[in-house]
């Protein structure tokens, strides 16, 4: 197996080391030289690309792999890597047997708190989203015509060491938002990976929501980190009151449960499937700090 990530940041360096064994070659993109040393110290075969031109190197590099993950976000031009291999994707990656899509759960948009699955009609809100939408549609396409399995994995809240609650409260960004009957899914990043390794192996394709059992209540989250930690939690403060950014306050704009059904039943296990055990295990591990 040859894995080439796409954008390996929090998840995609995550997927490479679900990756990383003796008879596999995992490769990733980073926009940056001092990212890609990091990467290169992990085990990654890394390279620079700024999603407007593939050096010679990364296209050597692609000609060889049997598996994609994609990761980098859409912007309003698309899906920098369909815009820029698209058409000729079959010529440029001849041994490519699997594809994985990293999407979003914001692609259903607002559901009033109702549970949601992949059967679900889309109505994405923020323009981000929307942009998820064309490339999950313009991923799917290319697989249908290359006969690919092509599978889309539309995220729920990503954290995992480094990216927790308990740090925002170490730093003291840590807010206890209220808005009634507000509630989100989170996913671990672990989980993210598993479940990539998990398709990729299987060689499944197809729309696969990976988030965890228990949508809830974000301030109940940070409650429970600081019990944790055996702190006092941040106090509670009205969403409609609050001093939001515009991204931050959109997110807000958004309210549903998100199953996971499907991916179960395919087979795939969570191993954090709701984030009291989460939290538990990344203090007690005191990996929490990444």
């Amino acid at each position: 197996m040859h894995m080439m990530i796409f954008g390996c940041g929090y998840s995609g360096s995550a997927i490479a080391e679900a990756f990383a064994d003796p008879d596999a070659r995992v490769a990733g993109t980073t926009r940056s030289p001092e990212k890609a040393a990091l990467l290169e110290k992990a085990g990654v075969q890394s390279f620079v690309f700024d999603g407007e031109t593939i050096s010679d190197a990364l296209r050597a590099e692609i000609a060889t792999a049997t598996h994609l993950v994609q990761s980098i976000a859409p912007g309003r031009s698309g899906d920098p890597l369909i815009r820029l291999l698209g058409s000729h994707l079959d010529a440029t990656m001849p041994k490519l047997e699997w594809i994985g899509y990293l999407s979003t759960v914001g692609v259903y948009g607002d559901h009033k708190g109702a549970w949601v699955d992949e059967t679900m009609s889309l109505h994405p809100v923020s323009a981000r989203s929307v942009e998820r939408v064309e490339a999950e549609e313009a991923w799917l396409s290319i697989g249908d015509k290359l006969g690919i399995p092509v599978a889309v994995l539309r995220l729920a809240g990503i954290y995992g060491p480094g990216r927790n609650a308990f740090c925002n409260i170490e730093r003291g960004t840590a807010r206890r938002l209220i808005k009634k009957n507000q509630v989100f899914n989170r996913i671990r990043v672990e989980d993210i990976a598993g479940a990539t390794r998990f398709l990729a192996d299987n060689r499944r394709g197809g729309i696969f929501n990976v988030t965890d059992d228990e949508p809830g209540p974000p301030q109940d989250v940070i409650a429970e980190a600081a019990r944790l930690m055996s702190v006092e939690p941040p106090p509670e403060q009205p969403f409609e009151t609050a001093e939001l950014s515009p991204m931050a306050r959109s997110f807000y704009g958004e309210n549903k449960r998100v199953s996971n059904r499907r991916l179960r039943v395919e087979g795939f296990d969570f191993q954090y499937p709701d984030y009291r055990m989460s939290l538990k295990e990344l203090w007690s591990s005191g990996r929490w700090r990444g």
